[in-house]
């Protein structure tokens, strides 16, 4: 595949694989970066903070990029000082913002996840954070400082695929920051549709946590982000509002 870099905030990814947090071991991990190629994977603060002996920052390869989430934040507040805490545990200046007080559904709150982006992109991170697929939401992330914005496609672990579709393809079409699909994405092909869309990104975890043979789920994954990135690409061909188009001609060897 030709040169074709992901940038957020000014930082440049060839993989547009993140591995989302959650249900994380060591061969999930493993299986992201190598079969799925991710360059960034996310870590619930939690985790890392933790004096126990297992950490789940042992098990992140160097070289990729930390990203850690505010998973747990109810307002805007908190998300700030689990962001500060992550920085000073060693985890860079990445942050994913994820603000929710609906704990049935797990919708984000997007107003009080602007108010953390604004504060935190401030003092210096990058923020990307986690939003209900809003327009006036993501402009209002943008004014804040956001590196790019992060709607979901689905509840949080269902698999569902592309629930939001048309909110995120206008997001697409309308916003100039890096639009990176999270939650819900259950099934390469679905991740190859997104990115079919001109999504830049595509952020899983339950999809392949939950496979039968992950290695080959997170392979499969690879491969369906970047046939669906080159797609985009490519221009994909005029879709017909009704009837058929012959390729090639019916009868025009009838006049020869």
């Amino acid at each position: 595949m030709h040169e074709d870099p992901l940038i957020i905030g000014g930082h440049e990814f060839h993989s547009r694989f993140i591995l989302g947090s959650g249900k994380y071991s060591l061969k999930l991990i493993e299986a992201a970066v190598r079969d799925a190629g991710a360059e960034i994977i996310t870590l619930a603060v939690r985790r890392a903070n933790t004096k126990e002996k297992e950490n789940i920052l042992d098990y992140i390869p160097e070289g990729v990029t930390l990203l850690p989430n505010t998973s747990g934040a109810r307002t805007a507040e908190e998300a700030v000082h689990i962001a500060r805490l992550a920085r000073e545990l060693g985890c860079g200046t990445f942050v994913k913002i994820e603000i929710m007080r609906d704990s049935k559904y797990l919708l984000p709150d997007n107003q009080e996840t602007v108010k953390a982006t604004e504060i935190l992109a401030k003092e210096g991170f990058v923020v990307l954070p986690y939003m209900y697929p809003d327009l006036n939401a993501a402009r209002d992330l943008a004014s804040a400082g956001a590196a790019a914005i992060m709607p979901l496609a689905a509840p949080i672990g269902s698999n569902k695929g592309l629930a939001t579709r048309e909110f995120i393809q206008i997001l697409v079409d309308e916003m100039d920051l890096p639009v990176i699909v999270d939650a819900g994405i259950g099934r390469p092909s679905q991740a190859c549709e997104a990115m079919e869309m001109g999504v830049a990104a595509i952020m899983a975890n339950t999809a392949l946590a939950t496979a039968g043979n992950l290695t080959l789920m997170a392979a499969a994954f690879k491969q369906a982000i970047e046939a669906g990135r080159s797609a985009y690409l490519s221009g994909l061909g005029r879709v017909l509002p009704r009837g058929a188009s012959a390729s090639d001609p019916l009868t025009g060897f009838l006049r020869d």
